[in-house]
């Protein structure tokens, strides 16, 4: 793929030869963390690339199709990215959980683009299994870990995995949308994300911590 700048159009994105698919993927990135999910047309990523606005359908059937390969690829990345910050648990489940949250705090921040489609796009999941069992697999590396921590609790006092999973996942996700982002929907706040993450999550460990002693 070769890509050129040409200074007479502004500076826009001129596409030679070589993989179409992947320019187009590249120029709807570019747009994404220009506009938004929502803010262009098809025949805009295509004109971006630097091609006609018939030749995106070589590779994808319309604009929805083409955001949820991008929603697909960040979420395999996004996977990727978490189980490495998980390692297994090591050196231990509390520690290896903040490298998970410290990731999805990095992810958020320095992958704007595919974080919004991933989240923003309001793609349908019914028709997209590949895209709903991807955002399984990251929901998975929470589960895995509040699996890990929950050990830890007196056997009475274990909250359901899957409840602790999407407790944990709803506070990362928040946290990062909200504060974290990488784009300028971040809102501003007195703290670093990360600190407020990890406090969050320690305020929640300290409240099954309370039920376990109870």
């Amino acid at each position: 793929m070769i890509w050129s700048k040409d200074d007479r159009k502004g500076g826009s994105r001129g596409y030679h030869h070589g993989n179409l698919k992947e320019a187009l993927v590249r120029a709807a990135l570019d747009l994404i963390a220009e506009k938004g999910p929502a803010g262009f047309t098809f025949a805009e990523a295509a004109r971006s690339a630097g091609v006609s606005p018939a030749a995106p359908y070589r590779h994808f059937r319309d604009r929805d199709e083409l955001m949820a390969d991008i929603a697909l690829r960040g979420f395999n990345l996004f996977e990727t990215a978490l189980v490495r910050a998980w390692n297994e648990g090591k050196p231990d489940p509390s520690n290896a959980l903040e490298n998970v949250g410290r990731t999805y705090l990095e992810f958020a921040r320095s992958e704007p683009a595919y974080y919004s489609a991933m989240f923003e796009a309001a793609i349908p999941l019914d028709s997209n299994p590949e895209l709903r069992n991807a955002g399984e697999r990251v929901f998975a590396v929470m589960r895995v870990a509040s699996e890990k921590l929950i050990a830890t609790l007196p056997q009475r006092s274990r909250p359901p995995a899957t409840m602790m999973g999407l407790h944990i996942w709803a506070l990362s996700h928040g946290i990062a949308s909200l504060f974290g982002r990488g784009d300028a929907a971040r809102r501003a706040v007195p703290m670093p994300a990360g600190e407020l993450l990890e406090a969050a999550v320690l305020i929640y460990r300290d409240g099954l911590g309370h039920l376990a002693r109870t």
